[in-house]
């Protein structure tokens, strides 16, 4: 898809003409579902798809049925008016329905029975595109709302697919595409962004799930936050240092979790000669100081961050640090304006199964100069997550407001396995602080002297 396809579907396409519109989102439905079966049938055989590889996820199997069922309910029933194909099945890829540890031992459909049913649903979709009409200001249908939901779900259920592919055990089955990418010359350690008002959130973007809405104003005021996410090579100083058995680094919450769990590195790391190594999609090599740290939890930024006498930013600090121009007043979609993401602004859409080395895409940088804000790592926030002021639910709770409370923080900025249809700098993910296996890193910020 050329960059102005995808500006298209990116940005606010009210105005583009409806069959043009879908003409896209039909390319798009084809594009998130070659990556789904490219993660799964067409790499794996049953007993990997069909096995349990980690407690905290689902067998592959179950996901790639889950994102035809959600399909079907969606798009089928829910747009298009289409009776059920497999109402029996519903309850299995309902993920509230049964936890992830007891998937292994449902009825699932075989990987050849999944594959077959969500190409049926896929057909069908296609089929239903052209008479469907996308009307009803504020519904599901608004500029095609629907389609954007379930374009979004199948590529974060692709980023979890690939967490469950960390997870393995095994020999190595995932591509490698190098991709060098661009590089500052130079950069600082940190950069200030000014006090006052920003907006966050956004009002008019058609895609945009609940949680992001509704745009309003929030006063910030100023602070440092660092350039880049923090580095391997800083995050091996700490652990040097002792950072894991120091209790005063360590919230009650989080030494609670250091002492229960017993971990004293990030996830995938372990010393070999003196050498650090990670193990990566099957492969174990050293470990590259210039990536950012990813497979962290919240309460391990947290720590280095104290260590390193600065704190992990808020919500509101991390986007107004991504999207806010201070001089013209302008809130961004992406860090670097609104253009559509590419391979000279961030690291995104798979196009490596790594993180990028800190300082890279200088084109990508934020109005304030912050780089890599969008892609490479998902960055910790210390904001629990909850509903910005005038929030309302929409399409169903279970996609936000059931996770509404304590329980969950807040992540920022997508990883290299976001693709960039589900990423922008309102785009909110949350998990429980004590998750490593998502590729999470984080960057540290500090008050005004």
């Amino acid at each position: 898809m050329t960059d102005v396809h995808l500006q298209t579907l990116l940005g606010d396409h009210r105005e583009a003409p409806e069959d043009q519109v879908k003409e896209l989102v039909a390319a798009e439905l084809l594009r998130v579902r070659d990556r789904s079966l490219a993660l799964t049938t067409t790499i794996l055989d049953e007993p990997d798809l069909t096995a349990q590889h980690s407690q905290l996820m689902s067998p592959l199997v179950w996901d790639l049925a889950h994102v035809g069922n959600y399909e079907e309910l969606w798009l089928l029933r829910a747009a298009a008016g289409i009776e059920p194909m497999r109402p029996e099945i519903d309850e299995l890829y309902d993920a509230f329905e049964h936890p992830r540890s007891e998937r292994p031992s449902l009825p699932l459909l075989t990987p050849a029975e999944s594959a077959a049913y969500i190409d049926q649903v896929r057909r069908k979709v296609l089929d239903s595109l052209d008479t469907v009409r996308w009307e009803g200001e504020g519904g599901l249908l608004d500029s095609g709302f629907v389609y954007g939901m379930v374009l979004q779900h199948e590529h974060q259920h692709d980023e979890t697919m690939l967490a469950t592919h960390q997870l393995r055990r095994g020999a190595a089955v995932l591509a490698e595409r190098p991709a060098p990418a661009p590089r500052a010359s130079d950069w600082p350690a940190e950069v200030l962004v000014a006090g006052g008002s920003f907006v966050m959130g956004t009002s008019s973007d058609p895609w945009a799930y609940d949680n992001e809405r509704p745009a309003h104003d929030v006063d910030v005021p100023a602070f440092w936050i660092d350039a880049t996410p923090v580095a391997n090579e800083a995050y091996a100083a700490f652990v040097a240092d002792g950072g894991y058995d120091e209790r005063r680094w360590w919230t009650e919450a989080g030494w609670d979790w250091r002492s229960r769990s017993g971990k004293r590195t990030p996830a995938f790391w372990h010393r070999d000669s003196g050498v650090w190594m990670r193990r990566r999609f099957g492969h174990v090599e050293e470990l590259p100081m210039s990536e950012p740290v990813q497979h962290v939890c919240a309460h391990e930024a947290d720590a280095y961050a104290r260590w390193a006498g600065r704190r992990v930013p808020t919500e509101a600090e991390w986007e107004k640090a991504a999207s806010w121009d201070p001089v013209t007043g302008a809130k961004h979609r992406f860090p670097w304006g609104d253009a559509a993401p590419d391979a000279r602004r961030g690291n995104l859409g798979q196009s490596r199964l790594h993180p990028a080395p800190v300082g890279s895409f200088p084109d990508g940088a934020s109005p304030v100069g912050a780089l890599q804000m969008l892609g490479d790592v998902w960055e910790w926030t210390s904001t629990d997550f909850t509903g910005h002021p005038g929030f309302c639910t929409f399409p169903y709770r279970e996609y936000s407001e059931v996770f509404f409370g304590h329980d969950y923080r807040v992540l920022r900025g997508g990883s290299w396995a976001t693709d960039p249809l589900a990423c922008r700098t309102t785009f909110r993910n949350w998990d429980y602080p004590i998750r490593r296996q998502i590729f999470s890193g984080f960057r540290t910020a500090r008050d005004i002297d």
